[in-house]
């Protein structure tokens, strides 16, 4: 394993402890809106994030920091690597007792994710990956499924929490679309680990607006290198500031293109 990854894992379960010994504690989670409706930030988002930050920069006290709660902390490194966090993916679950949330960490190098890292605290699985070198679960290689056909897909979706009558129509209609197209939706409300799970041949695709870097960084990598396509709403690059994205196994991927 690659020393960075090391120690994205060291960090993502250092964070993941963090959050298992507050669940119980959800009184005293210091729920906070971030200004926009339905998103919310508690004492353990902060607390995890720095957590995974003091663990990175005691390794690496040059590298660069791009977190959800913290923002940009620029380094110096001349290698230009960055750190880019979501210290708690699934907020909103968390705040409601729901068991199903991670940490998420990409590792980006002169503007390439190398090294991803999704971390479920409660399942205890970690999904980890280097580019050229595959995707896996708990040691194990991991592939998107072999499924060909979008009539028979799961798919997975989550929605944006900026809603006007003009998005939610947008998001409701692609829902509506796909929908008719495919075996079933899941809605599980963590983009991270829904990412994982393609990767994990468990969802056959997922796609969703208003996302940002630290949500996309790591879930991205690690479908591609468990074989499945990864692209915006216009099958280019895009994802990681575009704040959209779609990702399904090679055969399914063009055709949720298409509906979408």
């Amino acid at each position: 394993m690659h020393p960075y990854l090391n120690i994205a894992v060291k960090a993502a379960r250092s964070a993941g402890t963090i959050m298992v010994r507050a669940l119980d504690r959800r009184d005293r989670l210091g729920v906070t809106s971030k200004g926009a409706p339905n998103d919310f930030v508690t004492n353990v988002d902060r607390a995890a994030e720095a957590e995974i930050i003091h663990i990175i920069k005691k390794a690496y006290p040059d590298h660069g920091i791009y977190a959800e709660e913290s923002g940009v902390q620029a380094g110096t490194n001349i290698n230009n690597v960055v750190w880019i966090i979501d210290p708690l993916d699934g907020t909103l679950n968390y705040i409601h007792g729901i068991p199903h949330f991670c940490v998420s960490i990409g590792i980006q190098i002169r503007g390439v994710i190398e090294h991803g890292v999704i971390y479920n605290p409660i399942s205890n699985e970690l999904f980890t990956a280097t580019k050229g070198a595959g995707a896996q679960l708990d040691g194990r290689r991991i592939r998107v499924s072999e499924c060909r056909a979008i009539d028979g897909a799961i798919m997975a979706t989550g929605f944006a929490y900026k809603r006007t009558n003009e998005t939610l129509d947008t998001c409701m209609a692609r829902v509506s679309t796909t929908l008719e197209a495919c075996a079933d939706i899941r809605r599980f409300g963590s983009a991270a680990l829904d990412l994982a799970y393609v990767a994990a041949g468990r969802f056959d695709g997922f796609w969703e607006v208003g996302l940002a870097a630290w949500d996309v960084a790591a879930g991205a990598l690690l479908v591609r290198e468990a074989g499945g396509f990864v692209g915006d709403f216009h099958g280019g690059d895009n994802f990681l500031e575009g704040k959209q994205i779609i990702a399904a196994t090679p055969k399914v991927y063009p055709q949720l293109l298409k509906l979408l």
